[in-house]
């Protein structure tokens, strides 16, 4: 799903990343851990193509990523990758069901057929009774929730996590965590998940550990 090579990526004369190494197979949950400055997430936002790397190739759902143009990225982006952030990003004067028909929309996906899916997401991560409800009014759990809904609006090849888990109590990220492992079950979706969550990474397939800018 995921093979990327030799991935180097400065800011100035600071080198993050120092030629990483990584394959990930469809329907596998990965985790990196790592101290803080490791590099994790400029990875992780490299393997989002968020941003570009200074050298190296990248290659997503059988497409190489360094030849698209910016136009072109971001609609690959849009179509194949979902993100859920530490903070959950939602905007504030749309509900939960108009936060998660958004990617879709710009897809180009009718109205209809978006809010169709985006309450079958919402149904199956039971928040649906709370989808006429504006962010402020949602608990940090259920505000989560609904940006995992948006994430996967779009049928994407592969879910980046960055500190899902992050801002949620003991007994929260407890549940989202598990919500990760019945979301691949129900949808083979592929994870990779950045966390200093122990629990989280212990449950992956594979724990990747970074440090100095390269996995160990």
């Amino acid at each position: 799903m995921i093979s990327a090579s030799d991935i180097c990526k400065s800011y100035g004369e600071l080198q993050v990343l120092k030629g990483v190494n990584i394959e990930i197979q469809k329907g596998e949950i990965i985790s990196i851990v790592g101290a803080s400055g490791a590099g994790k997430t400029t990875l992780l936002h490299i393997l989002g193509t968020l941003d570009r790397a200074n050298k190296g190739s990248l290659s997503i759902n059988n497409s190489s990523i360094s030849s698209l143009s910016d136009k072109k990225l971001a609609e690959f982006r849009n179509k194949n990758i979902g993100f859920v952030f530490q903070f959950h990003h939602l905007l504030p004067e749309f509900t939960a069901l108009e936060n998660v028909c958004i990617p879709a929309y710009i897809t180009g996906t009718s109205k209809t057929e978006a809010e169709k899916k985006a309450i079958e997401l919402l149904t199956f991560l039971g928040v649906a009774e709370r989808m006429h409800h504006k962010p402020s009014e949602l608990s940090g759990g259920e505000q989560q929730r609904v940006a995992v809904a948006r994430a996967l609006i779009n049928n994407p090849a592969v879910v980046l996590a960055d500190e899902p888990s992050g801002n949620l109590d003991s007994s929260t990220a407890k549940d989202l965590h598990q919500l990760f492992f019945t979301l691949r079950e129900k949808f083979n979706q592929t994870f990779v998940i950045v966390t200093h969550n122990e629990e989280l990474a212990n449950m992956a397939d594979r724990k990747l550990v970074m440090k100095d800018g390269n996995i160990i």
